[in-house]
């Protein structure tokens, strides 16, 4: 033990040569501060490639009130295009952190983000921009969304099984209030001309000035800084090293399939929802100024995250998951009533109310599919390694560098949520007038998670989900 405990005290070595946060003495003595000091720095750093990531759902609804000249369908097309690299990225993302490390990744998938940001204010800045060129730079933005796969699998390793589900609920419930974060400062910032020689306003007919450029040099400090805090603060760790083949069977198990269609269904509604929300608002009611609320819904969804984590160590993840889809379906066939249509009105407020209970219910479904995924795999991965006859410390390392590889992979089957949800929402649009038909295969869809849930997973799986869990997010 004196000697894990001597490589333990040196943790200013960026990579850590012993890391046993298991071991009930190492964790106490020393692995716990170690620990916290990397998911401190991993969450600012998560929460802002969801400001990057998003960042068009604020910027596209405004883009033709600064000189562009962009069609409906072309600015839903612009929030939906970050989900796509986003999601692709989240696959090789997925396996990285075994390969090159924690401290190094951070690092590099933050300072990255400066690009993208700094070439959409010098778009911004100049109405000649042609629209390939923000498809372009929407895509970029989408790499921020492949950091949340990384950064998950790399908070796993430092935390005993014991204590992962608080560390992953705080690492991915705080790294999602980005959305929120970013829609709450962007009107704020868009209106000051904080950046003076740099951008220049629009005046609009309201008598206000618009810095829309703001809405991405804004992050470009914060980047550069938290970048120096990871390089300088957090750790590799050598016992988490694999290559890439030694992950990828975990893609032949029939579960990650399964599962990563219902947390489509949860975390793919909540970022598709923040990533559209603001552009569907704005075609159903443009009498009212949304950009003022924006924020609500991914506040509430990235809050009720870590809880429906919390629900599922207690209750279990497939009974909350079930009763989470039924809720998300009543709510989906609750907004064909506050709708505009020839003969009524519609109603904003129950409009918005409804929709803030799909950001809530979509919120906790994310932290329960979660749950459902470590378990799950833990399960699955460690009964494959005993069998194999591998001693409990290799059948433990087996165990959770798969379930890290199948939570990052599944997580980017997710993300294309963020795609799927407002392209359907631009195309029942220009096709129909209206985003019923959207909303029906919405509805369709959490239906079809309902049963599911309860075929595949509550009736096999029951005894797996409903053990006290040590994992959520």
């Amino acid at each position: 033990m004196s000697r894990i405990n001597n490589d333990a005290v040196n943790s200013s070595q960026k990579t850590l040569t012993h890391w046993l946060p298991d071991d009930a003495q190492f964790w106490q003595s020393q692995g716990e501060a170690i620990a916290k000091r990397n998911l401190w720095i991993s969450i600012p750093c998560l929460l802002l490639s969801f400001c990057v990531w998003m960042l068009f759902s604020a910027v596209a609804v405004n883009l033709n009130q600064v000189g562009f000249n962009f069609t409906t369908d072309q600015l839903f097309l612009l929030t939906a295009l970050p989900a796509v690299t986003g999601a692709i990225g989240r696959i090789p993302y997925s396996f990285i952190i075994p390969v090159v490390g924690g401290r190094r990744w951070t690092v590099f998938s933050t300072l990255i983000l400066i690009v993208p940001c700094l070439w959409l204010a010098y778009a911004i800045e100049h109405p000649q921009t042609s629209f390939e060129q923000f498809v372009l730079i929407a895509l970029l933005c989408g790499i921020a969304g492949a950091n949340f796969a990384s950064s998950m699998s790399n908070i796993s390793f430092f935390y005993p099984k014991a204590q992962q589900g608080k560390a992953l609920g705080l690492n991915g419930g705080l790294g999602n209030l980005g959305v929120s974060v970013m829609q709450l400062l962007v009107p704020l910032v868009v209106s000051i001309g904080i950046f003076g020689g740099v951008t220049s306003g629009v005046l609009q007919p309201s008598g206000k000035v618009l810095y829309l450029a703001n809405a991405a040099l804004i992050w470009v400090p914060f980047l550069v800084l938290l970048s120096l805090c990871a390089w300088f603060g957090m750790n590799d760790l050598k016992s988490a090293q694999a290559s890439i083949r030694q992950q990828l069977p975990v893609l032949k198990e029939p579960h990650l399939w399964g599962l990563s269609l219902l947390y489509l269904a949860t975390f793919g509604s909540f970022i598709g929802f923040s990533a559209g929300f603001s552009m569907l608002s704005k075609t159903q009611f443009p009498e009212h100024d949304i950009l003022t609320y924006m924020f609500l819904g991914p506040l509430l969804g990235a809050l009720a995250r870590p809880l429906g984590g919390t629900l599922s160590d207690h209750l279990g993840g497939i009974r909350v998951t079930l009763v989470n889809f039924i809720a998300m379906a009543i709510l989906t066939a609750a907004v064909f009533m506050t709708l505009p249509s020839a003969t009524n009105p519609g109603s904003f407020y129950f409009f918005f109310s409804i929709f803030m209970g799909l950001f809530v219910t979509s919120g906790l479904g994310s932290g329960s599919t979660f749950q459902m995924i470590a378990v799950i795999f833990r399960q699955i991965s460690s009964d494959k390694a005993r069998v194999a006859g591998l001693s409990s410390d290799a059948a433990l390392r087996k165990a959770t560098t798969d379930s890290a590889a199948a939570l990052g992979f599944i997580s980017a089957i997710g993300a294309i949520g963020g795609f799927f949800i407002p392209r359907a929402f631009g195309l029942s649009l220009s096709i129909t007038g209206s985003p019923l038909t959207a909303m029906k295969i919405f509805l369709g869809f959490y239906i079809s998670c309902v049963f599911i849930t309860w075929f595949v997973y509550g009736r096999r799986l029951d005894r797996l989900a409903t053990k006290k869990s040590s994992v959520t997010s």
